[in-house]
Parts: structure tokens; C-alpha cells; sequence
């Protein structure tokens, strides 16, 4: 029997960059159309969206992507890996990781909360950098007394120095690293 996963789309996207899509040749776009790379806020997808003249969004911005966006306005192209992000949007892309684990902090606060063994061998939160077996004995233990409430608490109780930061650099990982196993955060690019 085959198990079919459900579609996962985007609702937002961060701008990582805007160009013109004359500088990507065989894209079936207008004239008076821009090319944006972007990074979906949800499943930290990358997208290429074609873009209005008169929309053209700013580099860092969140905008609506999802199912109801103008598509006058907006479409979606295509999901690009990491290797085909311009420049300019790697630069970026850092950042706009950094700003979305930020911002939601509750969303990851709870993956401390929830996450579970991946095999007999290893758990989930042992990808997380800085999260070893000792620390991860530290995060049952003290998940079990009381879930975290915050980066701070998790900080305080456990010790992992920068939480937001190891989220981060988790993801960038797993965008980069073609042979990466476990996604945990990202959306799986297949071609």
C-alpha cells in the first residue's frame, strides 16, 4: 500500500532577492515581471516567484504567498535548492533563518517540548548543535519535570548557550548539506 504525504505548501515567504527576469534567461515571464528568491516561512522552502513591476517587494520582507495571493501580482515558478540561490539571496538567507526562529519562538520552543527519538539510536533533538547525549538526558529530564516555556528557559535549565542559534544553524544545514538525512525543520528538496 502506498502512503501518499499531504501537499505542504507555503502561506508567507521572506525575500532573500529581486532581480530582473532578464538575468534568468528561459523563464516564461513578462517583460515587466521580476524574478524574487525566497524562503517559506513554514517549511523554510526556496521558491522563485515571478513578480508585478508594481509589487516588486524589498529584500527581508514577509509577504503572502499562499493559495489566495493575486496572481497578477505573484506566482509561484518553481522550488529551487540552495545551490541555485543567487549571491545576493545567500548573503540573506542567514538572517531571514535567524529572524523566522526569532519570531517563533514558541514553534521551536515546543519542538524541545515534543520531539521524539528518530531510531533506537538517536533523537531528534541530538541534531540540534550543541545537543549531545548528556545534554539530551538534561532536556528529558527536565521537559518531564516541566515543559520549557521560552530559549531563556531552556538556556537556564539545560545549558545549551544559544538555542535560537543552533536552530538556525540546524537549518541552514539541513538546506545545504545535499547527503543530510534527517530534515526536521525543511522541507526535503527532490528535483
Amino acid at each position: 500500500m502506498h502512503r501518499f504525504k499531504p501537499k505542504r505548501y507555503e502561506e508567507y515567504g521572506y525575500v532573500l532577492d529581486v532581480f530582473p527576469a532578464s538575468r534568468k534567461p528561459g523563464y516564461q515571464v513578462a517583460r515587466n515581471e521580476f524574478i524574487v528568491q525566497m524562503l517559506g516561512e513554514e517549511y523554510f522552502t526556496l521558491l522563485e516567484a515571478a513578480v508585478n513591476e508594481r509589487y516588486k517587494p524589498q529584500i527581508g520582507f514577509r509577504i503572502y504567498i499562499g493559495r489566495e495571493a493575486p496572481r497578477e501580482l505573484i506566482r509561484i515558478i518553481r522550488r529551487i535548492s540552495a545551490d541555485e540561490l543567487t549571491e545576493t539571496a545567500r548573503i540573506n538567507l542567514e538572517n531571514i533563518v535567524q529572524k523566522v526562529v526569532t519570531e517563533q519562538e514558541n514553534r521551536f520552543v515546543e519542538f524541545f517540548n515534543r520531539s521524539n527519538p528518530l531510531s533506537p539510536r538517536l533523537h531528534a533533538l541530538e541534531l540540534i548543535p550543541g545537543v549531545g547525549k548528556k545534554m539530551l538526558q538534561k532536556v528529558l529530564e527536565e521537559r518531564d519535570a516541566k515543559p520549557f516555556e521560552s530559549y531563556e528557559d531552556i538556556k537556564k535549565r539545560v545549558g545549551l548557550l544559544d538555542p535560537p542559534a543552533s536552530i538556525a544553524k540546524r537549518i541552514l544545514d539541513e538546506l545545504f548539506k545535499k547527503d543530510e538525512r534527517y530534515h526536521i525543520f525543511v522541507r526535503e528538496f527532490t528535483q
